[in-house]
């Protein structure tokens, strides 16, 4: 009788793993087409209210809007790391929309990521964090959406790369990344504590951009920091006081900043621009006080974890020199000569949590762009700073964000005109 050598064992082994792998795919991939929906549902006032008040708190309008498009008509565009996705159209047009979902249809993509027809979606779409939400809730966000005006608008296909753009490779994603659940309400926290989590984790998604991923996008550790899909902006680490941690503030100051996007008073001045801004001037500043409150709660209470620091390295003496002379013509007028800020105005850049994270993207963002708060209720003219992209070159961005990350006891890397030209 002969005996099985190693290889013919190993490579036994691995077409075993290969054929349960592939059943495990086609396992995943069974799902069937949910039926045209006859009647709907009635919905309550209340219903509705809470509906639209959800769609806030998860701020659905913002990504399924195209730029200058209808409200929730999809097709607008978004980045990934494996080509751009296309939000869908969440309007109730029966051809292109809503329209024929069935409740249950809906809750099943939002609970399992996959779509009416059974096909799987994308995990662009955050059902990673809605599958955490209650059947009540996503009743009420169906309701809400249903009595939304149709708009009959069809979306252009998403643009994946191969082999991303198969149901084969999102169904392994799911197997992998992904295991439909609900929250589960923690016995040994308060009940506040609970609701900040809820939202936080669920509706809210926070994660979706704090969070670091692994090279497949899933998520590695909830609150990282991470770069934006687009590499434009970075999402500073909830987890780090240094970076966008909350540990060491009251909660008073965070609901502060989530209601109105800036907060002077305290321990230094903040103030959200860019993608965080567009959250809180679509979502969390028309938020209710106690979920606010509950979300201040749950992030001040998120685990220290601080992210390496990088040794820094110091900028040319001559990029400093030039970095100098851009600052004393251009930003010392606002931003005072010892990058003081002014209170209720213009922001300190002496010891700013953003001007001095290992990543230049947000400082050299600001420069570039400009940095704009949002419009708030709590804070309706925010000053802003105009953009310099066609004032100054590359090399005078990075001149100037390098001595301000090196000024006033502020210790950072140098940045690059090739820093720059990444986020332009």
């Amino acid at each position: 009788m002969k005996r099985t050598t190693p290889v013919r064992a190993a490579l036994g082994v691995f077409v075993l793993g290969c054929a349960v792998l592939a059943a495990a795919i086609a396992w995943q991939l069974r799902a069937d087409a949910l039926p045209p929906v006859s009647t709907v549902p009635a919905a309550s006032a209340e219903q509705l209210e809470r509906g639209a008040y959800l769609a806030r708190a998860g701020n659905c309008m913002a990504c399924h809007t195209a730029r200058g498009g209808q409200p929730y008509a999809g097709g607008r565009f978004i980045d990934t790391p494996f080509g751009r996705v296309v939000a869908g159209n969440l309007t109730p047009d029966a051809q292109t929309g809503l329209g024929l979902w069935s409740p249950q249809a809906f809750r099943r993509a939002l609970h399992e990521g996959r779509s009416r027809d059974g096909r799987l979606l994308v995990p662009a779409f955050p059902y990673t964090h809605t599958t955490l939400l209650s059947d009540a809730d996503v009743d009420a966000l169906y309701a809400h959406l249903r009595q939304l005006t149709p708009v009959q608008q069809s979306q252009p296909a998403h643009e994946l790369r191969f082999p991303y753009n198969t149901q084969a490779a999102l169904a392994l994603w799911q197997l992998l990344q992904f295991q439909p659940q609900r929250f589960a309400p923690d016995a040994a926290r308060s009940a506040e504590w609970n609701r900040g989590a809820y939202l936080v984790n669920g509706l809210a998604h926070c994660a979706a951009c704090h969070g670091s991923r692994d090279p497949m996008g899933g998520l590695r550790q909830a609150f990282g920091a991470a770069e934006m899909p687009d590499g434009r902006w970075f999402a500073p680490s909830l987890r780090d006081p240094a970076q966008g941690g909350l540990q060491d503030w009251s909660t008073e100051r965070i609901v502060a900043l989530l209601r109105d996007g800036t907060v002077a008073d305290g321990p230094g001045h903040a103030t959200v621009m860019g993608p965080m801004a567009e959250v809180v001037f679509d979502s969390t500043q028309h938020l209710r006080a106690d979920d606010l409150q509950a979300m201040a709660v749950y992030l001040k209470d998120l685990p220290v974890q601080a992210e390496p620091v990088p040794e820094v390295e110091p900028a040319a003496p001559a990029q400093l020199d030039l970095g100098q002379r851009i600052y004393k013509q251009h930003c010392a007028s606002c931003h005072g000569v010892q990058g003081q800020g002014a209170t209720g105005a213009y922001p300190p850049l002496a010891g700013n949590r953003a001007v001095v994270m290992a990543s230049p993207i947000n400082a050299v963002q600001a420069i570039v762009s400009g940095g704009f708060a949002p419009a708030t209720a709590g804070h309706p003219q925010p000053y802003g700073m105009p953009p310099f992209r066609t004032l100054l070159s590359p090399a005078e961005i990075a001149a100037v964000a390098s001595f301000v990350r090196q000024s006033w006891g502020n210790r950072a890397g140098a940045v690059s005109s090739l820093d720059v030209q990444r986020v332009q």
